[in-house]
């Protein structure tokens, strides 16, 4: 099983980036054999705005990063959505990269991680609204990391024991899926 981690967020400093880390190497520790996990960076894949001649699910990709991206979400198994909360949504570059494509989205479980002001509760309803719609598998699994910006101050995300059982129930949730 694959379980992709999405990071939503590609300023300069973000927190994003620490928390995919640490998702990372909790769901290596959790000893699955079976599950792997792979970050996927939006900043990395730098996702021009959506500018193709076909709707996105149709499944008709005329731009070449169109296609890539849709090659690279296409094997994953489940989906670990991770962004900040801004003004009260979820980060363009996120909702860019989900408009990207349309079927590979289909039928894959996802969870979702947030924070800021709201500890990310406002993100996350928007960001599952798009996500059912474009067919994903709601698994219930939310994280709304609190007090973000005083454990975001090391090098590494501080993460607490709510933060360690939520994230741990969520991967359970999504290998449920899956098998």
């Amino acid at each position: 099983m694959k379980i992709y981690i999405i990071v939503g967020s590609v300023r300069e400093g973000r927190t994003a980036i620490k928390v995919a880390n640490w998702v990372q190497q909790s769901i290596e520790s959790y000893g699955f054999n079976t599950v792997q996990s792979e970050i996927v960076d939006l900043k990395a894949w730098n996702l021009p705005f959506f500018s193709g001649a076909h709707p996105p699910l149709t499944g008709i990709y005329d731009q070449p990063k169109q296609q890539e991206w849709a090659d690279k979400i296409s094997h994953a198994d489940a989906i670990i959505f991770i962004s900040p909360e801004y003004n009260h949504g979820y980060s363009p570059a996120l909702k860019n990269a989900l408009d990207y494509i349309g079927k590979e989205w289909s039928g894959k479980p996802a969870a979702y991680i947030s924070y800021g002001g709201t500890n990310g509760s406002r993100s996350i309803d928007q960001i599952r609204q798009v996500a059912t719609q474009l067919g994903l598998i709601d698994s219930n699994a939310v994280i709304e990391i609190r007090d973000i910006f005083a454990r975001n101050s090391a090098e590494q995300f501080e993460a607490n024991s709510f933060d360690e059982q939520a994230l741990k129930a969520a991967v359970d949730k999504l290998i449920q899926y899956v098998q």
